[in-house]
């Protein structure tokens, strides 16, 4: 493992002073009377609980930098020099129906209602987060266009300036969520993709599948029992005391209290800058998973889907067989450390199960289930994908049960290029960077004519961000393609365990799979003995 310094990071914006660091602790092997900064426990001795969380708020994201001791990076993907599989019945493989751009990449997830898309990603919850709102254009249509679907976290209705409520309490109107939805069904292709609205205890109480099912039309909503970034409730941050405020009366926790004269003052003073607006914890029981489950489907909807956190092997084993027994159409698994626009980062850094971790023990999980005959949800699992060798270890380390990747950060990330791509472009400084492709979004974007031919003049109200995406979405996928050509799977489904071995004994002990000296080490003797 590298060294980590849990007393300095770049998320918190903090810095040893000394080379020489203690390991346990992270404070500076001496520690001087007048050092002028700037460590954790530095800047939280004026700064207090803002040093909990990553920053400067709602301007960044963050991942968690722990080095666990097993990751993917110790699996290695198998290529082979004879066979195929997915072909056509009876379709014997040669050299030219086994290109790479033949290669299908199109996964779907549901019991019977199902939701293709053409790659086998989608994004991470995107939510009540100030980075989320003010750059969901670029997400939701991006996602749309590029044929993956997109999830609306959290909170998105119970923060919403404009809310009307009910003479009970219940959303009757939230603009934001109106706009998210109409993005995403602006461009969405038929039959692939979908728009995903999470509740969690506050969106329950405010009536949120209530509203949008029945007056959005939203046709998946997904129950949340946590994520990979942190195990309490959504949190955001607001720099309004009016704002903090309305967020308690609506029944939010909200900390420090604004409520409280002398927190007042102190954000009068400039000393408090911003207010925590935090979600309730849920507690799970299988009466009230089943209760809610038919609830929804009664509202209308065609799909239920459920995203759980980083939690042990019991709260995994809750999570896949109810999902099992009450026909949940996807269960996506979120694994530590994840990547959140908010969350404390020494939570992310130190709480929950790896995802590498998380997978294997969902593996046996569902093995043991298949063994007793019963159905096995699909499965998606998150925590820390980027690229497309992660995507194909995933889906063969969790086949046949795992049916896509979803991905927080690195699905966020170009939306934010594309976006500043035209901010650049409108005020004629674009880096270098960019520049060397070119001075125009037509140059740039290596994708932008393939989406004109398809799309037309639509295409140039597209935001960049929405190009941006799906650029980067078929870049997983033609990588996907190749991968999944050298492994001779023409076909998502046909990927297996098989093509994947692990590096390490370790690896191998947790994951199952064969130790890479291991690996088909029977037929080659045979070949050899033969």
């Amino acid at each position: 493992m590298s060294f980590q310094q849990p007393n300095a990071n770049d998320a918190t914006q903090t810095t040893n002073r000394s080379r020489s660091v203690v390991p346990g602790s992270g404070l500076c092997t001496r520690c001087i009377d007048g050092c002028r900064g700037n460590c954790e426990v530095f800047k939280a001795s004026f700064r207090g609980r803002e040093v909990i969380y990553p920053g400067p708020f709602g301007e960044v994201t963050a991942g968690g930098d722990k080095d666990y001791p097993v990751d993917y990076s110790h699996l290695q993907i198998m290529g082979y020099a004879l066979g195929t599989k997915g072909l056509p019945a009876g379709v014997e493989g040669n050299p030219d129906n086994t290109l790479f751009p033949m290669v299908d990449t199109e996964t779907s997830f549901g019991v019977t209602n199902k939701v293709k898309m053409r790659v086998p990603i989608f994004t991470g919850a995107l939510g009540s987060t100030e980075i989320a709102r003010k750059n969901w254009e670029h997400f939701a249509i991006g996602a749309a266009i590029s044929g993956v679907s997109i999830v609306c976290g959290e909170n998105v209705c119970g923060i919403d300036p404009g809310l009307e409520r009910d003479a009970n309490g219940k959303v009757i109107k939230a603009p934001d969520m109106e706009r998210r939805v109409e993005l995403f069904r602006r461009y969405q292709e038929e039959g692939y993709g979908d728009i995903l609205v999470q509740m969690n205890v506050e969106d329950t109480r405010l009536g949120v599948a209530e509203y949008c099912v029945e007056k959005l039309g939203v046709t998946t909503m997904e129950l949340k029992w946590g994520q990979g970034a942190k195990c309490i409730g959504g949190e955001i941050k607001v720099d309004s005391l009016e704002r903090a405020l309305e967020l308690q009366r609506r029944g939010y926790l909200v900390t420090p209290d604004p409520s409280n004269a002398a927190i007042q003052a102190s954000f009068k003073d400039g000393a408090i800058k911003h207010f925590e607006r935090h979600s309730r914890l849920g507690f799970i029981d299988e009466a009230g998973f089943a209760a809610e489950v038919q609830r929804l489907r009664d509202l209308g909807a065609k799909r239920v889907t459920l995203k759980t956190g980083a939690y042990p092997m019991r709260e995994l084993a809750m999570a896949i067989k109810w999902s099992s027994k009450y026909g949940i159409d996807l269960l996506t698994i979120d694994g530590a450390p994840g990547g959140t626009g908010m969350s404390p980062w020494r939570m992310m850094e130190e709480w929950g199960i790896p995802t590498f971790y998380l997978q294997c023990m969902t593996q046996e999980l569902c093995n043991a289930l298949a063994a007793k005959g019963e159905r096995v949800p699909d499965i998606a699992i998150a925590g820390g994908f980027s690229t497309e060798d992660h995507v194909f270890k995933v889906l063969a380390m969790g086949a046949p049960y795992a049916k896509a990747v979803c991905m927080g950060r690195a699905l966020m990330i170009p939306g934010f290029v594309g976006k500043n791509i035209g901010n650049w472009l409108a005020a004629n400084d674009l880096p270098k960077t960019v520049s060397e492709f070119g001075s125009t979004k037509e140059e740039i974007f290596v994708a932008y004519e393939t989406l004109k031919d398809k799309y037309g003049a639509e295409v140039d109200k597209m935001p960049l961000g929405a190009i941006a995406v799906y650029t980067f979405s078929d870049k997983i996928r033609v990588g996907l393609q190749q991968l999944m050509s050298g492994s001779r799977n023409m076909k998502l489904d046909t990927i297996s365990r098989a093509d994947v071995v692990a590096l390490t004994h370790e690896a191998a002990d947790i994951s199952g799979l064969p130790y890479i000296m291991d690996a088909y080490r029977d037929e080659a003797m045979r070949i050899i003995n033969g």
